[in-house]
């Protein structure tokens, strides 16, 4: 009984009925029934309700046996049992309300089912189907699937950008939403990468192709949660293995009953009681309902079986670049020299580091940015590749000779530079200007703002051993743990240790976070592997068993934290309907609860252990997202604690 992929339909009742026409078929029969049995004709209601009972009965029998050929035990074998006893003994309306609540089973599951995988509808629906190629000024729309590398893409305003490329326009502005989580439209200049799925603002842009729509960004996304969908959990298989000795326990309460009491009706009257067909399925909707909880989040959890490890994590080893610290170079601070300002020594440097493509002038020019500032134009640039930049910088009608780069090169030519005293990690970018030293830009790969905090969370959430694993060196990955409160360092290890060292990690199941190429072998290695950033390591998406769409290691925590509901959730779902049931059978055992009556009721409990496991789709999280700009993480220029910029 698979889940549906699509909404049920929410249109008038002959829409829902042609959409389950065995649950129509069973209405039509009973109300005919009724309708024979109050014009006197007994024997007719008798012999239709008897008749459609059994041959729903024998479909069901068949169903159970294909089921069987494929390996899983179900519990419908006492559907089976409980229609035929009921005809048996003569209790064809009891009979026709089982085959009700067998159908309308069928039929919860399937609404259950697609609202869970309401997300991944969500998702498939934004999936870009075609592009419009220019073709040398002739514009021809084709299938996404066509498009080929390096060939420039027409997207309109408000079109969903089809392939991952390059902006050829000179600017455009994207709603990068459905990507990152950010709710701000983002702005990018001709060169810059598009993602695919981004949606296109109000003017029309081009975009270069630099894959194909099979390998762009969105597609994959699509792709991994589709999996996950699609993936069987373990726990879902331990439930099936559940109905083994529920059935036994049914037949066995049943058996019991027709034998104490003397009474074949006694018999029927338990086993209606104990037809849950839909009950075990709020295991896997409680999954379902997890993993798209998670993709709300930004969170892709590739199978559900890793739900059920994820919770039982209790050593979560994290990688220290760009999972811990951003993985990119900023500017922690500002050391102007005598006479000057930080705005005029960082002003001066990124008007002279703006031409270059280095990626610490990157950083120089973007802190100025942040702060406000509009580099100056520059002239007469000049490079040296592993010192630094000389430029004549245009600055308030005049010319000035800037000189930006190390120590040695800087000092070069002003004699009076010296590197400002560092921490372990950080880097200097000295300044001189016409000759005489300016001050310095002070570097850093910064640790995440929410990292500290992302580690707290996992301990409170059952976590005991919190590990970093890092290639960089003793100083500086202690200077990171530290700040982050990790106790356990392991530092200078190359990947093959790293995975050496989570596979003897303990206790276990063992989580592993990392966002690098050199990562992929670790992450595989781990019971749970966790890729930090939709944008990063294509290597290391693959071989993780989750990935972030976002780039915040607090979703690790919280990935942690859905999980745990999740499987909760799915124990409480399984256990409340086989407790119900028992305690019922048990009741229906004395001949309180006729056969029809028991029906309805079972019906009842199968209806709340499946709204039950929808619980895991709709459970608020504890940790809420930052909303207004007081919440977000500080500017790079704001001084912070530093961390390194090695791997």
């Amino acid at each position: 009984m698979p889940p549906a992929t699509r909404h049920p339909s929410t249109g008038n009742l002959l829409g829902q009925l042609r959409r389950y026409p065995l649950v129509a078929a069973t209405v039509v029969v009973g109300l005919v029934t009724a309708g024979l049995w109050l014009a006197g004709a007994g024997d007719a209601a008798r012999w239709l309700g008897s008749g459609f009972a059994l041959l729903v009965a024998a479909r069901q029998a068949w169903d159970m046996v294909r089921d069987l050929l494929h390996g899983t035990v179900g519990l419908d074998v006492l559907a089976v049992i409980a229609i035929v006893s009921t005809v048996v003994v003569g209790d064809w309306a009891a009979a026709l309300v089982v085959v009700l609540m067998l159908t309308g089973g069928e039929a919860l599951e399937d609404y259950a089912g697609a609202r869970a995988s309401a997300e991944l509808e969500a998702l498939l629906a934004g999936a870009p189907q075609d592009a419009t190629l220019d073709d040398g000024g002739a514009l021809r729309r084709v299938p996404a699937a066509e498009v080929r590398v390096g060939d420039v893409v027409v997207v309109r305003p408000g079109e969903v950008v089809p392939v991952d490329g390059t902006l050829v326009s000179a600017s455009g502005v994207f709603d990068e939403s459905s990507l990152t989580g950010e709710p701000l439209p983002v702005t990018r200049a001709a060169g810059d990468g598009v993602l695919s799925g981004s949606v296109v603002g109000a003017d029309l842009v081009r975009v270069r192709a630099t894959a194909t729509a099979a390998r762009s960004q969105y597609q994959q996304i699509v792709d991994l949660v589709r999996g996950a969908a699609e993936s069987r959990p373990e726990f879902v298989r331990l439930a099936d293995r559940w109905s083994v000795p529920f059935t036994a326990v049914s037949l066995l309460i049943a058996g019991v009953a027709w034998a104490a009491s003397g009474d074949p009706v006694r018999f029927a009257e338990v086993l209606v009681l104990a037809t849950p067909c839909p009950l075990l399925i709020a295991a896997p909707v409680a999954f379902l309902s997890g993993t798209n909880r998670a993709t709300r989040h930004g969170i892709i959890v590739k199978t559900a079986a890793t739900l059920e490890r994820l919770a039982r994590v209790r050593t979560v080893a994290l990688d220290k670049t760009g999972t811990l610290t951003r993985g990119a170079p900023e500017v922690v601070r500002v050391v102007p020299a005598a006479g000057r300002s930080e705005d005029d020594v960082l002003d001066l440097a990124a008007s002279a580091e703006q031409a270059s493509a280095h990626v610490l002038a990157h950083a120089v020019v973007t802190a100025a940015r942040e702060r406000g500032l509009a580099p100056s134009s520059a002239g007469r640039v000049r490079e040296v590749v592993g010192s630094g930049v000389e430029a004549l910088v245009h600055d308030a009608g005049t010319q000035r000779s800037v000189v930006v780069g190390k120590a040695a090169y800087v000092g070069s030519v002003a004699p009076d530079a010296s590197a400002p005293e560092l921490a372990p990690g950080e880097l200097a970018v000295l300044v001189a200007v016409d000759g005489a030293y300016a001050g310095a830009v002070v570097l850093a790969d910064a640790v995440r703002p929410d990292a500290a905090g992302t580690v707290r969370d996992l301990r409170a959430g059952g976590v005991g051993h919190v590990m970093m694993l890092t290639g960089d060196g003793e100083v500086t990955a202690r200077h990171v743990a530290a700040e982050v409160g990790i106790d356990d360092v392991r530092a200078g290890l190359l990947p093959a240790e790293k995975v050496a060292a989570v596979s003897s990690a303990e206790p276990r199941p063992v989580l592993m976070v990392g966002d690098g190429v050199n990562d992929a072998p670790v992450l595989a290695a781990a019971d749970v592997g966790v890729a930090m950033g939709a944008r990063g390591s294509t290597a290391a998406s693959q071989s993780a068993d989750v990935v972030l769409l976002h780039d915040r290691v607090s979703d690790v925590a919280r990935a942690a934290r859905i999980a745990r509901d999740t499987v909760l959730v799915a124990k409480q779902s399984i256990w409340l309907g086989i407790g119900l049931s028992v305690v019922l059978m048990l009741v229906a055992a004395f001949g309180v609860i006729p056969a029809v009556i028991g029906a309805l009721v079972q019906e009842a409990v199968d209806l709340v252990a499946i709204l039950n496991g929808l619980r895991a789709r709709g459970r608020a999280d504890e940790v809420r997202l930052p909303t207004s700009s007081a919440e977000r993480p500080a500017p790079a220029y704001v001084p912070r604690q530093p961390a390194t910029l090695a791997k």
